[in-house]
């Protein structure tokens, strides 16, 4: 087997497992969408029961977040909103 055929089937193998991992990747993304429509239809029926949609997403981006984290941010601003004598 000469080098040059060595070479070419290196990269058809390197071709087909690329080919593998762009196709995983394009489908995980069409997956990543229709999560995010699911998403989107909770929150719109949130909404049309009445709920406040912002105070729901800050209330789960604070679940996301470390206790201590939100303890110290909230600190801070409490501060912060002293000094500008909103208290």
């Amino acid at each position: 087997m000469s080098d040059q055929s060595v070479v070419d089937s290196q990269y058809n193998v390197t071709g087909q497992e690329l080919r593998q991992f762009i196709e995983r990747v394009e489908r995980l993304e069409e997956e990543k969408k229709d999560i995010a429509d699911q998403v989107k239809e909770v929150f719109a029926e949130m909404k049309s029961r009445g709920f406040d949609v912002k105070a729901i997403r800050v209330i789960l981006r604070e679940r996301k977040q470390d206790p201590d984290s939100i303890a110290e941010q909230t600190a801070i601003v409490d501060m912060y909103k002293s000094a500008l004598g909103m208290e």
